[in-house]
């Protein structure tokens, strides 16, 4: 299949990142140094068999193609670049996986020290070996995501050395915004509903708020629906209690206490959306559709928002957006899990003909 992919709006020889990019919109000055990857200006793809399923123009906002493969690096760009403005020396956050990736790769480019908690036994092997490669000391704890956040949330608290850059940092959420600028800028308008996995639900609440700068500013004339989906087994803004001990192949969405709940629910209550929940099955079953049937590899929590439209109706002619927030190579053993490896045959012309049947 051939992708139909959505030009930019704005020539540009060079692209510098999102920072440089959108500075206008971002709480930076000319004593910031920017720490940059280059990332942002992913690609927006035309999805040809969700659109003709839904009877509506549906396009991919394809976040793995970002440098350490997820959208935590639009917004770890300027956390990373005020944490250098303000002399930090160590960065720290506890991770499902792609906030250690992306902190550790632009903390090893500013020249910081990046330390990762993680929930032991819980992270996808992918987004460990990144964060060990770029060289950021690891911790496993026994305990989980909401555990090491804790603890994470304690030693910022306690050290003025030291900067958290979980999304419980704001200039996280002001770099991830500029996803929703992309939108608009290479779509020529703003979709009409906006589908996207929710974790620490920093991600929605972002998107919203570029959504809204942009109207606010006269550049757009309309806000889309944010249409937000949790994994069952890890949804307590759907249940509307914390979930102790989540449970989900969607590793990255594998959350029970969510940093941002009160501004996703906002964001949801605001542009009249919805936030909701898909199980395991449904997540896989969009995660294979994607790879078979759009030719786009995500990793599974990128493909909650996929298998939320597939579940929504939504009014035929609608302009709709899904976020993959990661690349499938974020996660191989799960890819590993859905196929099924082929055997070895004999290296002859007569041995594959059989195999093809030919």
């Amino acid at each position: 299949m051939v992708h139909e992919m959505i030009g930019p709006s704005r020539e540009r020889m060079l692209w510098h990142g999102v920072v440089e990019e959108y500075r206008s919109f971002l709480p930076i000055t000319d004593k910031t140094p920017v720490i940059t990857l280059g990332e942002g200006r992913t690609p927006l793809i035309h999805a040809r068999e969700l659109s003709s399923i839904k009877s509506a123009d549906v396009y991919l906002k394809y976040e793995g193609a970002n440098p350490t493969g997820s959208f935590k690096d639009r917004g770890m760009t300027l956390a990373i670049s005020k944490a250098a403005e303000e002399g930090s020396q160590t960065v720290v956050c506890a991770s499902t996986g792609n906030t250690s990736a992306s902190a550790a790769a632009y903390a090893a480019k500013a020249g910081m020290t990046c330390v990762v908690l993680i929930p032991e036994g819980y992270i996808a092997l992918g987004k460990l070996a990144q964060a060990l490669i770029y060289g950021a000391k690891v911790l496993q704890i026994k305990g989980n995501f909401d555990q090491a956040l804790q603890i994470v949330r304690e030693l910022g608290d306690n050290s003025e050395k030291v900067t958290v850059v979980n999304s419980i940092n704001p200039y996280r959420i002001e770099g991830q915004k500029t996803g929703a600028f992309e939108i608009i800028d290479t779509l020529g308008r703003v979709p009409d509903y906006h589908f996207i996995p929710v974790g620490n639900a920093g991600n929605i609440t972002a998107y919203w708020k570029g959504y809204k700068e942009y109207f606010r500013d006269g550049i757009s004339s309309s806000l889309p629906k944010m249409m937000g989906f949790q994994a069952a087994g890890a949804a307590p803004i759907v249940l509307g209690h914390v979930v102790e001990h989540p449970e989900t192949i969607a590793t990255a969405i594998r959350i029970g206490n969510p940093a941002s709940w009160e501004s996703a629910v906002k964001a949801k209550e605001e542009s009249g959306g919805v936030i909701s929940s898909v199980t395991d099955n449904e997540i896989l079953e969009a995660y294979r559709f994607l790879a078979a049937k759009e030719s786009v590899f995500c990793e599974p929590a990128s493909a909650a928002s996929v298998a939320g439209l597939l579940k929504t109706s939504v009014p035929p002619g609608s302009t709709v957006v899904c976020v993959l927030t990661g690349h499938g190579l974020k996660d191989p053993d799960a890819a590993i899990s859905q196929i099924s490896v082929p055997d070895a045959v004999d290296a002859t012309y007569d041995a594959i003909a059989k195999e093809l049947g030919i």
